[in-house]
């Protein structure tokens, strides 16, 4: 399966792609309703402008640096997992595109970075569930609670969610980072998603050694699960050859290829693929009848 991802509402019904993929909450806190034609994509956890309203929201390390896009590493400002009033608000939104199409994707899931989130709430939920699990305390019991955190989550959204689960994941598929750096136990996390997306982006795609290791190792990292994997390519100004290059490496790895925000782009390169391997059949004079 082939599939797009954009902001434009018109652009999912095109008929070069199998599913259109629609943003109803981004990264920036833009919001949109969702279609009933489109499996909607909601960005949980990192929301630039709730964080810009307020800045309690914003999840801490152990010196009390803010997530925020002024650090390093971070394309846009994140939320705090354990906070409920935030968490409640994307459950409704969760409902909300369940509601207009009961497959629904969400992104940004998970904590920031391995080193958050230490804020009061945080400190002290993790205290409470310690000794409620009889646990320690130390470094590898956080990253327990952590990854607790966010399957309750993905749990409770799949609770609202009828159809098929989608569930991006930063493209680190080394066994233990996904787990230390965002809380992401993907067997866990296996039992209410059903295909998991890796966005594998490039600007040129001129080299594809890369996307094929990474792919393969999302395939390894799935095999036991029973989720399936899809690849997310960037189709931005994207040469159209190169573009194509790059879904024929993806499509051997990945149940489906999702193209980002150039629909346009992403369309002839689908076509483009079709009509080379439909190909031409060549005429000699002396196949013709007089």
């Amino acid at each position: 399966m082939y599939g797009v991802v954009t902001r434009n509402a018109e652009e999912v019904d095109w008929p070069e792609f199998d599913r259109g993929f629609y943003e109803v909450k981004d990264v920036t806190g833009r919001a949109a309703e969702p279609l009933s034609n489109a499996v909607n994509m909601i960005s949980c956890f990192g929301d630039n402008a709730a964080a810009n309203e307020n800045p309690d929201l914003v999840p801490v390390d152990d010196e009390g640096n803010l997530a925020t896009r002024d650090r390093t590493y971070f394309d846009w400002a994140y939320i705090c997992p354990t906070n409920e009033k935030y968490r409640a608000g994307l459950l409704e939104i969760v409902e909300d595109a369940a509601e207009a199409n009961g497959d629904v994707r969400l992104d940004d899931v998970g904590f920031p970075r391995e080193e958050y989130c230490h804020c009061e709430r945080c400190t002290e939920q993790f205290r409470e569930w310690s000794e409620e699990n009889d646990r320690d305390g130390d470094e590898d019991d956080w990253f327990d609670w952590r990854a607790e955190v966010i399957t309750d989550f993905v749990a409770e959204a799949a609770d609202r969610i009828p159809g098929r689960l989608y569930l991006t994941l930063y493209p680190d598929p080394y066994p233990g980072h996904l787990y230390r750096r965002a809380g992401l136990d993907i067997d866990a996390l296996s039992t209410y998603v059903d295909e998991f997306v890796v966005p594998l982006y490039d600007t040129n795609y001129g080299t594809t050694y890369w996307l094929e290791t990474i792919a393969k190792g999302f395939q390894t990292l799935l095999a036991d699960t029973g989720a399936d994997l899809s690849v997310e390519l960037y189709a931005v100004n994207v040469d159209v050859d190169d573009l194509i290059h790059a879904l024929e490496v993806a499509d051997e790895y990945a149940k489906d290829v999702l193209f980002g925000y150039d629909a346009s782009n992403a369309a002839a390169a689908l076509r483009r693929m079709t009509a080379d391997e439909k190909g031409g059949k060549t005429f000699r004079p002396e196949d013709s009848t007089r």
